[in-house]
């Protein structure tokens, strides 16, 4: 395993263990799956780059397209809650009346 897989693999899993250990705000949560994804996009673009095919070129480009719609979908999200439960803790919120 080289360095740069040793990294992305370890920036993968510390955002995994935030997003399922420390569930306090919702903004930590939304920050967590932005690590997440972005790891996953870094990912993609070192294998994109040691096949040296045109073709897997643009998957990282949509992932990345993707995971900016994912975090304006999240703030939106966190600015609703927000308003309507005036706070982001998670255990304040009910998802069964949400």
């Amino acid at each position: 395993m080289t360095l740069a897989h040793f990294s992305v693999s370890s920036a993968f899993l510390l955002g995994l263990m935030g997003l399922a250990f420390h569930r306090t705000h919702l903004l930590s949560a939304l920050l967590c799956l932005e690590g997440m994804m972005l790891s996953l996009f870094i990912a993609l673009s070192l294998w994109a780059l040691q096949l040296d095919a045109v073709g897997y070129v643009t998957s990282p480009m949509l992932m990345l397209a993707f995971s900016a719609c994912e975090a304006s979908a999240g703030l939106a999200l966190l600015v609703a809650t927000a308003r309507t439960h005036s706070t982001d803790h998670l255990q304040s919120l009910n998802l069964l009346q949400c």
